[in-house]
């Protein structure tokens, strides 16, 4: 393909961990950040931001969408002279919902399209740049392939690679993501996590990990078991005690549920998008959101 002078990416926000996958599962989901990046004659970088990090996030080369175009184009070559970027933000920020991992697919794929390459042909490479920026590729990989994907990395000699292996959704699967009014920081959660957990309890998370491959694909009535976690969320409690509150609520009513992400936001896998009529949803805004089945979409010009 040629290079464009103009591209607009739109990115779904994901769901991370899903219960027992920590670092390993994701579910992108229906909740969108639209970027349009044009090359501008001029040198520097022009940052607009509509929605949500508007007046908080930085307008400048630090913004993470422009980073994660440096690191893509530190791979592709032909970075231009500068840059014009309008982002209009509808994930929320610092929620459990993978923003951030969302602005490095946008950036990376806004990059890759205007140094002339297929995004579609450079899925790999992609993976590369946005999961190396996260350090993990649960957030990443579903944002950029869509759907649910099981993720992995390998450690060699001198480098560490990123994987990922994207499954459709069970159609019955009709998520809610319950989304917390207060922020939590990733940072703060990981800290809360112990260098060492019983055998036991790796083994039983192990072993939901496995099954919940299943359950998203095949035998959604199996995700009440599947989504049961003893590697994190316990730990992480007292970071969000409302929202671990509102899992177990959740469950109680039969309703598979578990933190999304770092949280605070909680995820509901519901099969009509319904919720229990007796549920406390205060401090949380409830908000359907379906499974995107797509990833990252590209319009040019």
């Amino acid at each position: 393909m040629g290079r464009p002078t103009e591209v607009r990416v739109r990115v779904p926000a994901s769901s991370a961990n899903l219960g027992p996958g920590f670092d390993s599962l994701g579910l992108a989901l229906s909740l969108h950040d639209d970027v349009e990046v044009s090359v501008a004659s001029s040198g520097g970088v022009s940052v607009e931001v509509e929605g949500e990090g508007a007046g908080r996030v930085p307008c400048d080369e630090t913004h993470l969408v422009v980073r994660a175009m440096h690191h893509a184009w530190a791979l592709f070559g032909a970075e231009p002279v500068g840059i014009r970027m309008r982002c209009v933000n509808a994930i929320p920020h610092s929620r459990g919902l993978g923003s951030s991992a969302a602005a490095a697919v946008a950036g990376a794929v806004a990059a890759c399209v205007l140094a002339g390459r297929d995004p579609e042909l450079e899925r790999e490479a992609l993976l590369q740049v946005t999961a190396g920026m996260e350090g993990h590729a649960d957030n990443a990989a579903a944002s950029l392939l869509g759907g649910f994907v099981v993720a992995w990395e390998t450690v060699g000699n001198t480098a560490s690679r990123f994987h990922a292996v994207r499954q459709e959704v069970h159609p019955q699967i009709a998520p809610v993501a319950l989304v917390a009014g207060v922020e939590s920081s990733t940072k703060t959660t990981r800290g809360l996590l112990p260098e060492v957990v019983p055998l036991g309890d790796a083994a039983f998370t192990g072993s939901r990990t496995a099954l919940s491959v299943l359950a998203f694909t095949t035998r959604p009535e199996l995700l009440m078991a599947a989504t049961e976690d003893r590697l994190h969320q316990g730990y992480r409690r007292p970071a969000y005690p409302e929202s671990a509150d509102l899992v177990d609520a959740l469950r109680a009513r039969d309703v598979p549920a578990a933190i999304s992400g770092a949280g605070p936001t909680v995820l509901a896998l519901t099969t009509d998008g319904a919720l229990p009529a007796d549920l406390d949803l205060t401090g949380f805004t409830a908000l359907p959101l379906p499974v995107d089945g797509v990833g990252a979409r590209v319009e040019i010009g």
